[in-house]
């Protein structure tokens, strides 16, 4: 169990596995207000930078679940040089289906839907976690415009237009699934770059390492295609959020 190789290489020296800066995230940790002592579940928790830099910056404490031995191990070691390694625990672990064993004050997946097979079974599954009156936090891609055809949306890595939503309708639909959304913060285009360009550098220098490795022409060839494809289309049509939600 665990995440193709091909990604982990693309993401080798992320914190964050999503287009969001370190200091957006920090600035969703202030804008929530956190209390000491906060629990938070974090289900596709990845490298753990939100619960290790929450646990350091607010007092909180949390569980992480994630399907990657490589970012599981990297999040403990994150927590260890934050020093908070008494405050947050990380599980190597399928978050599909994944449910605390007591009630949280938070509970989250943040750019990984797809454990819950899309937005509402994921906030379905979050709930399963939650004390009533919490905090539900979900990170999700939207259109920041429509695509205008078939071609545009899978350069985008989308299968149709149909897989996200303009952000107003991305809103509307935590509402009609129960929700009040109560916070928000949104990754800009740097954001994007700074999450895409660092994939390229880490290709390259995998790459340099290992020419002869079985995904090295696979990878050669991303890296070939990919800055273009992306600054012609994703980077101009597709956002990217971190949403706070209470159920109404």
């Amino acid at each position: 169990m665990d995440l193709p190789r091909n990604f982990t290489i693309r993401e080798s020296s992320h914190r964050i596995h999503n287009p969001f800066t370190s200091e957006k995230l920090a600035a969703l940790g202030q804008a929530l207000h956190l209390a000491p002592g906060t629990r938070a579940l974090d289900l596709a928790s990845g490298s753990g930078e939100m619960l290790c830099t929450w646990a350091h910056a607010h007092g909180i404490t949390g569980t992480g679940v994630d399907i990657s031995t490589e970012f599981t191990t990297g999040a403990r070691l994150r927590a260890a040089e934050l020093g908070v390694a008494d405050q947050v625990v990380f599980i190597h672990g399928d978050a599909a289906g994944w449910v605390a064993d007591e009630p949280v004050d938070l509970s989250a997946c943040i750019g990984a839907t797809w454990i819950g097979g899309g937005v509402a079974g994921t906030i379905d599954l979050l709930r399963r976690s939650l004390r009533p009156g919490g905090l539900l936090l979900i990170g999700e891609p939207y259109w920041r415009r429509a695509p205008l055809d078939q071609r545009i949306a899978e350069a985008c890595h989308a299968s149709s237009e149909d897989d996200f939503r303009l952000l107003p309708e991305l809103i509307e639909q935590f509402g009609e699934l129960g929700c009040d959304v109560v916070e928000m913060v949104l990754a800009d285009q740097d954001s994007w770059d700074r999450y895409q360009a660092a994939q390229w550098l880490n290709i390259r220098r995998w790459l340099d390492r290992n020419p002869d490795d079985e995904l090295a022409a696979e990878l050669r060839a991303e890296l070939s295609e990919e800055p273009a494809r992306y600054a012609r289309y994703q980077r101009e049509y597709l956002g990217w959020g971190v949403f706070a939600l209470m159920d109404r």
